[in-house]
């Protein structure tokens, strides 16, 4: 598992509209929300989806971007972007390879048979590109207006 400290493990991912983005490229000039979950369009995943979305504009004046990342592919991003209006990036990391590198990746078992899934978790990287807050296992209801207040607080700091 990550902890705050640690550089941000970089990535190159397609967005929704098979556009790719490196994290690098935000070093520098914003802060990151990267926030992985489970899958698109379940409630759960919508619900958080939609508060980062409600708070874009908060979270853009305090310099940051907020990224959502899951294992489901960029048309499924792109249904899910358009069918509730979000505004956040959702990047597609259909191999995991970005969930593994972020310890976000689990194994469950259901009617015994084992699957990959991931565990819903937020990171919050600072414009140095480090981690400044990692959260596992995150709940959804109310996690957006806790990360805003989180990134103020990195504001502060500087």
């Amino acid at each position: 598992m990550l902890q705050p400290g640690q550089p941000a493990p970089v990535f190159d991912l397609p967005d929704a509209d098979m556009n790719m983005v490196n994290l690098s490229s935000f070093r520098n000039h914003y802060n990151v929300v990267l926030y992985f979950y489970p899958r698109d369009d379940t409630p759960g995943c919508t619900m958080e989806a939609i508060e980062f979305s409600d708070l874009e504009d908060d979270f853009s004046r305090l310099k940051t971007v907020v990224l959502g990342v899951s294992m489901d592919d960029c048309l499924s991003h792109g249904s899910f972007r358009d069918k509730h209006g979000l505004c956040v990036r959702l990047l597609a990391d259909a191999d995991g390879e970005v969930c593994r590198r972020y310890g976000v990746i689990q194994e469950k078992e259901a009617d015994g048979r084992k699957r990959i899934c991931i565990q819903r978790s937020t990171f919050i990287i600072d414009r140095k590109g480090v981690l400044r807050h990692v959260f596992y296992g995150v709940t959804p209801r109310g996690h957006a207006a806790e990360v805003l207040n989180l990134v103020r607080k990195i504001g502060k700091c500087k």
